[in-house]
């Protein structure tokens, strides 16, 4: 069966964030914590989550590189690498990089229950790899002519790897044109295990209920949605085992999108696509 490749130093596998960096992202956002922005929501989910990737990578003898990351931010600036600091510029980096290099450290503070269920104040450090930035147009079509080729400069390297995974975030329509073919090209690329995976998430500022991880798109409102649906892959067995386990209604036929996404469905939107799966992490 497809998408079961062991991840290892020698054969990892990649993820790339599409980061919508146009001007609708500097609008109001709202989260548990209070009001932010759509790019401050955003850089935070995956800021937290390049973390969590780190720690899953760091062993006794340091980060091992099962992972390859790209950040890439589309908006009035055109399309490039969205890292920063030491990593500026680089458009595909190992874990350990991703590790070792952020921009800076933040100093955060978080509310949390102790086991009274009393609410208690921790300071905490952020790495930051993403900037909230926003400004421009959505050119959605340059991106993913970007993405094809980085992912098939990659996968010639790796070509017995676990299937790369593509997370494109974004807020509004494309304004370069219909991104469908190109997103359908994407998915057309694949290593020996499997074709290219690509989730689509639209975030909103509205209070409407999110449309999660559709079979079809008799539910979504209108035009874009229903293009973004028509964009992205269908879920694997193992995504399908992991939302059923957590409540959700998912089949075999439902597909990596949502729709009208709030701060807390980014963050598990994310989370799920990119947990390990079933395979194995090896030396």
């Amino acid at each position: 069966m497809p998408y079961n490749a062991e991840i290892s130093r020698a054969n990892p596998t990649c993820f790339i964030f599409l980061v919508d960096q146009s001007a609708s992202m500097r609008e109001s956002f709202q989260t548990n914590q209070g009001k932010t922005t759509k790019a401050e929501a955003v850089a935070n989910a995956i800021n937290k989550l390049l973390q969590n990737l780190v720690s899953k990578s760091t062993k006794s003898d340091g980060i091992r590189d099962y992972y390859h990351i790209a950040l890439i931010g589309y908006g009035g600036m055109g399309v490039k690498s969205a890292l920063g600091g030491n990593l500026q510029g680089k458009e595909m980096v190992p874990i350990s990089l991703i590790g070792n290099y952020p921009v800076r450290v933040e100093e955060r503070v978080k509310q949390l229950k102790d086991a009274r269920g009393n609410l208690i104040t921790k300071k905490m450090n952020m790495p930051v790899w993403l900037e909230p930035i926003g400004g421009g147009g959505t050119p959605m079509c340059a991106a993913f002519d970007y993405c094809n080729k980085l992912l098939a400069k990659w996968l010639s390297q790796y070509p017995n790897c676990f299937p790369p995974l593509v997370v494109n975030i974004t807020d509004g329509e494309s304004t370069d044109g219909d991104p469908t073919a190109r997103a359908n090209q994407l998915k057309q690329l694949s290593s020996s295990d499997g074709k290219v995976l690509l989730l689509n998430i639209h975030i909103s500022a509205t209070s409407s209920s999110p449309v999660e991880y559709p079979e079809n798109d008799k539910e979504l409102a209108d035009d874009f949605a229903r293009q973004l649906f028509g964009m992205s892959s269908t879920l694997t067995s193992y995504m399908v085992k992991v939302l059923s386990d957590e409540g959700f209604k998912v089949s075999p036929a439902s597909r990596g999108f949502v729709f009208n996404a709030n701060f807390e469905v980014l963050i598990r939107f994310i989370d799920i696509g990119t947990r390990p799966s079933n395979i194995c992490m090896i030396v």
